[in-house]
């Protein structure tokens, strides 16, 4: 068998328009039986859908606690009102750790222990220890950076968790226009929450048929689901410390025992690939940005 790998797991937060009770269900679930060890909860696309399950996340939050989880609570990647401006700022006290994913809520969170998710760009290492003298214990990093960049950025803060996106389709833009209202002939406050419809993102071709990106509301996500198993080994080479799993509607609890016997040395890589096919068989994997190429590409060896 495979050395182990000292690597914990991160399970993102929900990035899609789930109804509440199957939202509620699907954290039980990894409270009870995923071995991740950090799991973010919380809305980052549109605060439009915080209402749907913000009675239920106190229970979520005491679930995963008491399952012996890591919460962290994840801010809101694009706030332009002052109401998501103010739930920043009232996001910050949390007695959990707060993930930021916009720098306005940065202010707010100075001199306490946070994390930096991957919708902020840290991409070298001078970015990566000013956010770190200034309290941030880990950081996510986007997606799209190759390894020489990790390595640069874990070397020069090895004081911090460095994650590395490592499952899920890849976050690529987010805007102010919702682009699932648009498609559906609807104003973005009108939309009639039309994104419920597609719960892994809606795939986008081009108009030679062509499978292209993917679209959740107002953000844009890859269309291929990234998947860093096989290259675990190399991450962990760079100093990274946590992989992050993004949540889909395939079977997350599956997802995260592969990552986690694939880390322990007790499965080889290339086993964990061909059942990650079987978990997610509509899914194309891809891995090219680590690899400094085309990130829709998947890269052998």
């Amino acid at each position: 068998m495979s050395d182990t790998l000292h690597m914990s797991l991160t399970l993102g937060p929900v990035l899609f328009n789930w109804p509440a009770d199957q939202w509620r269900d699907f954290y039980a679930r990894i409270a009870d039986e995923a071995p991740v060890d950090t799991v973010c909860v919380g809305e980052v696309v549109c605060s439009k859908r915080q209402p749907f399950f913000s009675d239920v996340l106190p229970e979520v939050i005491e679930r995963l606690e008491r399952g012996g989880k890591t919460v962290v609570l994840s801010s809101l990647a694009l706030p332009t009102l002052q109401r998501e401006l103010r739930y920043g700022a009232t996001l910050a006290e949390a007695s959990q750790m707060v993930e930021a994913n916009d720098v306005s809520i940065l202010p707010h969170l100075a001199g306490r222990p946070h994390a930096i998710g991957p919708l902020i760009n840290v991409y070298n290492e001078e970015a990566a220890r000013f956010l770190v003298e200034r309290g941030a214990s880990r950081i996510a990093l986007p997606p799209e950076l190759p390894t020489t960049s990790i390595a640069a950025i874990a070397a020069a803060v090895p004081q911090a968790t460095v994650e590395v996106w490592a499952f899920g389709r890849v976050p690529l833009a987010i805007s102010a226009r919702c682009y699932h209202a648009r498609l559906h002939g609807r104003t973005k406050d009108s939309c009639q929450f039309v994104c419920e419809k597609d719960l892994d993102g809606l795939p986008v071709d081009t108009t030679d048929g062509e499978q292209f990106l993917a679209i959740n509301g107002v953000q844009t996500l890859s269309q291929s689901y990234c998947n860093l198993i096989v290259d675990a080994p190399l991450l962990a080479d760079t100093g990274v410390k946590a992989l992050r799993l993004s949540p889909h509607t395939c079977d997350m609890v599956a997802v995260s025992n592969i990552f986690r016997d694939t880390l322990d040395g007790t499965r080889e890589p290339a086993h964990a690939m061909r059942t990650l096919r079987t978990l997610a068989p509509d899914a194309v994997f891809s891995n090219g940005f680590v690899h400094g190429t085309n990130g829709a590409i998947y890269v052998i060896g």
